[in-house]
């Protein structure tokens, strides 16, 4: 499957077959490392990756990707590229468009990405913005197919919490795409958005995906094979919004309570990290300080169980990221690269 010079901006970029080819590819990617294998398929090739936000994730994930596959990497944080700010968008697109073999960005505009995409003229991948997360998509549907005691089409998974965020926004259009029983549980005040759902309803008419968006808990998760939530709060945003914010998702904490309601003993719990499951971390101990809660979108006792796969959703966004580099660089010699 030809992929080479494509950019993954959103998951609608990627048709169902597109999409499972690159979890496929990042599957056979796995084994090989696992066994030790490095092909160093992208010798002498060049990655640039701006971070507009931070990262615990996303940046290692595509720097050791790129490693394995003997491709240099340079970072291009905040105190050394601000796109949009000190230059525009379209000229640093133009100017590492022609340094670089692909481009990753990380940051807050969707429409940055795809002016950097637009004129660079080498693969862009969308490591997160405000509207979508098609790298994390990748990674939590490997991770899903790797635990699934049924086939993927067969899998049913509910988001709950802020269904406003990237990740609700591109789990409901994931599984529109496959052909999935998506679901996302939230407050009305913060389901996704109507294009949003007009989006997800236009894929899952072609796939005959079941998709639901509802801010009833007990019938989203009612059979569920995955319950899967994201951060309440971010760090940067006001701390007047924090209060409000708690106190309207502290219903859709997923808790043990909420994996027994589902029904299914082999429910798994998925989380694209990090995690406010305790107060361990600095942001935890302030938002306690103020609200006290506790933990925020899991209880530890979630997120410490046997049900919790999060780990192994993290170490497949390196697998699923080196597929999608694999498969959208071109070439230097026109030849196809020998993929996995």
């Amino acid at each position: 499957m030809d992929l080479y010079g494509r950019s993954v901006l959103s998951v609608t970029d990627l048709s169902a077959q597109e999409f499972m080819f690159l979890v496929e590819v990042a599957s056979k990617c796995r084994a090989e490392k696992q066994m030790g294998f490095q092909r160093h398929r992208l010798a002498g090739r060049s990655i640039a990756l701006i971070f507009e936000r931070a990262s615990t994730e996303t940046r290692p994930a595509f720097e050791v990707a790129a490693h394995d596959e003997g491709a240099h990497v340079t970072y291009l944080g905040t105190d050394y590229s601000q796109p949009g700010r000190k230059e525009a968008v379209k000229d640093t697109a133009r100017v590492l468009g022609r340094m670089f073999d692909g481009i990753e960005y990380r940051g807050f505009s969707q429409a940055d990405v795809e002016v950097l995409a637009k004129y660079a003229g080498v693969p862009v991948w969308n490591g997160l913005t405000d509207d979508w997360h098609p790298t994390q998509m990748l990674a939590d549907i490997m991770t899903m197919r790797d635990h699934a005691r049924k086939e993927l089409s067969d899998v049913s998974y509910c988001y709950v919490g802020n269904g406003q965020k990237s990740i609700a926004n591109s789990l409901l259009v994931t599984g529109a795409l496959l052909g999935l029983d998506t679901r996302i549980c939230a407050p009305s005040q913060l389901q996704p958005s109507r294009q949003v759902r007009d989006t997800a309803r236009q894929l899952a008419a072609k796939s005959d995906a079941s998709i639901t968006v509802t801010d009833d808990i007990a019938d989203a998760v009612r059979g569920a094979d995955y319950l899967y939530t994201d951060v309440w709060i971010s760090a940067g945003e006001p701390l007047a919004d924090w209060g409000q914010r708690i106190t309207l998702l502290l219903p859709y904490q997923v808790s043990i309570g909420m994996l027994a309601a589902t029904g299914n003993p082999a429910v798994k719990f998925m989380h694209c990290l990090p995690a406010m499951h305790n107060r361990g971390p600095q942001l935890g101990q302030q938002i306690n300080d103020e609200d006290g809660p506790g933990a925020l979108e899991v209880t530890d006792d979630v997120f410490e169980s046997p049900a919790s796969i999060v780990f192994d959703q993290a170490e497949n966004r390196m697998h699923t990221i080196k597929a999608t580099m694999l498969a959208t660089i071109p070439p230097p010699d026109g030849i196809p690269s020998d993929l996995p």
